[in-house]
């Protein structure tokens, strides 16, 4: 399991979810209007879901049915 950024990230990028990740696998460029999650890398621990202050984060499993798509989106970002 690993956990994904989704929608409501979009145009915030608050970052909360960077400060308290154990193994830095939370990224984006400044470009970019959302930050993404290194699959290869994340432990799984789950700290990013709690700081992140618009509820964006949730376990793979677990993205809600309307943003599926962001499973592919996060994945994508990390084959550039």
């Amino acid at each position: 399991m690993t956990y994904i950024i989704t929608e409501p990230c979009i145009g915030t990028k608050d970052k909360s979810c960077v400060d308290v990740c154990p193994v830095d696998c939370i990224h984006g460029n400044d470009e970019d209007e959302m930050l993404f999650i290194d699959p290869e890398v994340c432990i799984d621990c789950g700290a990013c879901v709690s700081a992140c202050p618009v509820e964006a984060i949730y376990a793979d499993s677990d993205v809600p049915e309307k943003w599926k798509n962001y499973i592919e989106i996060n994945a994508e970002w990390y084959k550039k």
